[in-house]
């Protein structure tokens, strides 16, 4: 017997889908079973449904899409914000609800995990904002429905909602007969005039620059931007939103981008462009520091999918695979001045001296190898890894745009899951950590090797940088941070920890952590409340005025 619960699970195959995240409950427990019996799709349990959309949107990062299961209400409510966030930095997750059955719907019967009141669709109006395609599936319309849903999150790139009833899921249909994906759209007549429109300002530009942003990775376009940048030589920078989309040590790579705080002459060069080509970048007050940019909308020609920016007039969004695929073709003899790339830093030395942000982040620089994956969380791991120069075939995730605190713990887990060969490397603070901790039983008994690294600086310093540097809302419990592993099942065959609180310690922590690919490394890294990033400083005091 093939149901609908097993159409709904060869789709998401055919995506590239091997996991599957949520929390049980028993209004998905059926579909559940066919999760199980599925010969190429694996159930990973959470410890909450919120850590389980976190995790969903790192692997969909990495993987290109996801999903995730929930049960009614109480299960959806509780990812919600993990989904808001896939929405808010364009994430593919494929949220699927079990609901009850529809005779219980049709009914309006006062069950558990509703407010009481008969009716069924308070939730899944409560998505509406933050989905992209929603789809209530019925007896009747459930094959149809499913492909809608499922093409919209792939060619969107962001969270939609499918509502399974339980008897829905065990309703017999036929299996797919066509592919779920269209073949790749041609340029439309708009979007052909658009890549004329730019192929003119590159040939009367004198020093262009090209400012890459993050829906280059969401699409999965770094390709594509590296072709475009070596057939016409041109100098290149990112937003920290965006940060890993291009080889960043290549040498037409100028740095990251962040506006007044930038360093001097890079931040000089891209504000007195005579043309900043943005490709897929969203100029958000994270991004450029409170809006700090000195370019304007006169110097700028920017392509993305919601919306393009062409010398202050505003059009609506492109196909952007499509547009960046095809940049390529332009006619433009290429950029023939001078490239001065980014700096990197000469190895430095460890000494007995207490641990500090500088030395912390220098250090980090050359720790970095080759294919790592870097996940940064919001605060002083974003602002200090933002300006650390990756290696090539690095990938690099961070939220700066939605900035759940705690989401990058669950969501690396669900990367590193979805690219087991990459290394990654998770910098994440006290307070943030303590937020989605119970995550770390998931990724002992999944045998995940990551590299954490427990930044322990006694509570909110990016809130304290911002507003009450002293003040208690800003101060968290104190953790044992070094001996978390052990409470959450590990053992000394499964991760090793470390707390280091000097420069010596960090070189023969970063040392070991480096060479022992079998176990979980675990790195309390202590440092004083009151050392923050350089970047991170100065953006306290721009967010405090922003925010006065």
């Amino acid at each position: 017997m093939y149901t609908v619960g097993d159409y709904l699970l060869e789709r998401l195959s055919e995506l590239g889908i091997k996991e599957i995240f949520g929390v049980p409950g028993d209004y998905n427990l059926k579909f559940l079973d066919h999760i199980v019996e599925h010969p190429n799709l694996k159930w990973i349990g959470n410890a909450n449904e919120l850590n389980a959309a976190y995790a969903a949107d790192g692997y969909a990062r990495t993987k290109g899409v996801s999903a995730l299961v929930t049960t009614f209400g109480v299960g959806e409510l509780s990812a919600i914000n993990g989904i808001a966030g896939s929405y808010a930095e364009k994430v593919p997750v494929i949220q699927i609800v079990g609901s009850p059955t529809m005779a219980v719907q049709n009914a309006h019967k006062l069950v558990h995990h509703t407010l009481g009141d008969g009716k069924f669709d308070h939730f899944e109006n409560m998505h509406e904002s933050v989905t992209e395609a929603i789809g209530s599936l019925t007896k009747e319309n459930a094959v149809t429905e499913i492909d809608r849903v499922l093409r919209a999150a792939v060619l969107k790139r962001r969270p939609v909602y499918l509502n399974l009833p339980i008897d829905v899921a065990e309703m017999v249909v036929e299996k797919p007969s066509e592919p779920l994906l269209p073949k790749q759209a041609s340029l439309s007549a708009r979007e052909v005039e658009l890549v004329h429109e730019l192929e003119k300002a590159l040939q009367q530009a004198k020093n262009p620059v090209v400012l890459a942003g993050n829906e280059l990775a969401s699409f999965h376009l770094e390709t594509y931007l590296a072709d475009f940048i070596h057939k016409f030589n041109l100098p290149i920078t990112t937003l920290p939103f965006g940060k890993g989309v291009f080889n960043e040590e290549d040498e037409h790579y100028l740095g990251v981008y962040a506006g007044s705080p930038t360093e001097e002459g890079l931040r000089k060069r891209v504000d007195t462009a005579d043309l900043v080509v943005a490709l897929g970048a969203k100029l958000t007050d994270s991004a450029t520091s409170g809006f700090s940019y000195d370019f304007s909308e006169k110097q700028l020609f920017s392509l993305a999918s919601d919306e393009v920016i062409v010398k202050e007039e505003h059009l609506e969004g492109i196909h952007l695979p499509a547009v960046m695929k095809a940049l390529t073709s332009i006619d433009y003899q290429g950029y023939q001045g001078d490239i001065q790339p980014m700096a990197r830093l000469k190895s430095i030395k460890p000494t007995n001296q207490v641990l500090t942000q500088r030395h912390f982040w220098e250090a980090i620089e050359g720790f970095l190898e080759k294919g790592d994956t870097a996940v940064a969380e919001q605060g002083t791991s974003f602002f200090g890894l933002s300006t650390v120069p990756l290696k090539s075939e690095m990938s690099f995730i961070g939220q700066p745009l939605w900035g759940s605190i705690g989401y990058t713990f669950p969501a690396m887990l669900g990367s590193q899951l979805a690219n087991p060969s990459s290394r990654h490397l998770l910098f994440i603070g006290d307070g943030s950590l303590q937020l989605t901790i119970q995550e770390l039983g998931m990724a002992l008994r999944e045998k995940l090797t990551p590299i954490v690294f427990v930044i322990n600086n006694n509570g909110y310093t990016v809130e304290r940088e911002i507003h009450g540097p002293n003040e208690i809302y800003n101060d968290i419990p104190m953790w044992d941070y070094q001996k978390l592993p052990l409470v959450f099942g590990g053992s000394e065959q499964s991760v090793i920890t470390y707390k280091v609180t000097t420069e010596l310690e960090l070189a023969n922590a970063l040392k070991a952590a480096r060479l022992d690919n079998n176990r979980l490394q675990w790195i309390e890294v202590v440092m004083d409340q009151t050392d923050a990033p350089e970047l991170l400083m100065k953006l306290g005091k721009i967010f405090a005025k922003q925010n006065s």
